[in-house]
């Protein structure tokens, strides 16, 4: 059976009828899935902040293993929150359908870079020294890129804010349920989290629908998984680190 958290809604009422000054805006349960995106976050601000005070990208290329370990150890500290995730099976038609659209944006992400669909000019994340691939660098940001962030991303993006919207105790809301405007809120906020805005919306509807559709976080994550996995391959290869 699912945990429920015990925490009153945020527009819960007081005793005398007024609003209830004490509660709080966002559950335990909640926060549990804000915490590890804000940190991935904040490292990527970190990082900013550095480059503005003059180091150079190359030099921070360390700084990614040490976001990715953070968030680990955020979802690790966290991890009995993530029922959904301990519960909910896969079947085999829906996994099928994850994968499927996991390669379907993929090819969308790296076809739609138009100039008009970019934000900024990202330096990416180039693991080659004096013109040799650092294969240590390279294990690393796919792994983190395929088997971390999805889990991170997922878990905000689909499990908490698209439910929040709705209601303050998204975990009560069924994801076949979530309203157009959750639906298109969080898509829209997920597409411009990303440097490819619009590949970005597009990647954003796939996964909601897949959430929505399949009522289990698991065929988001897949699908997330195998298009960061296969998108670092495509890097690699073709050295368009930029996409990174």
């Amino acid at each position: 059976m699912q945990e429920k958290d015990q925490t009153p809604p945020v527009s819960a009422a007081a005793p005398d009828g007024g609003p209830a000054d004490d509660v709080p805006m966002f559950s335990r349960a909640a926060w549990a899935r804000i915490l590890p995106f804000l940190t991935y976050i904040g490292f990527i601000l970190v990082v900013d902040l550095l480059g503005r005070f003059g180091w150079n990208a190359h030099d921070l290329r360390w700084v990614y293993a040490v976001k990715i370990s953070a968030v680990m150890l955020m979802l690790f500290l966290f991890r009995r929150h993530y029922t959904e995730l301990r519960h909910a099976k896969l079947g085999r038609g829906a996994a099928v359908a994850a994968l499927i659209t996991g390669v379907a944006v993929l090819v969308l992400w790296v076809s739609l870079n138009a100039d008009w669909m970019l934000i900024g000019s990202p330096d990416g994340f180039n693991p080659t020294t004096d013109g040799r691939v650092d294969w240590m660098m390279v294990a690393v940001r796919v792994f983190g890129a395929a088997l971390v962030v999805p889990v991170m991303e997922e878990l905000f993006w689909r499990s908490f804010l698209m439910r929040w919207i709705d209601d303050a105790d998204f975990e009560k809301v069924e994801p076949a349920a979530v309203s157009l405007k959750a639906f298109v809120v969080t898509t829209l906020l997920f597409g411009f989290e990303h440097n490819l805005w619009l590949a970005g919306i597009v990647a954003g509807v796939a996964f909601s629908a897949l959430y929505i559709r399949h009522r289990t976080l698991w065929s988001p994550i897949l699908a997330h998984a195998l298009t960061n996995g296969l998108l670092g391959v495509w890097i690699v290869y073709t050295g368009n680190w930029t996409y990174w």
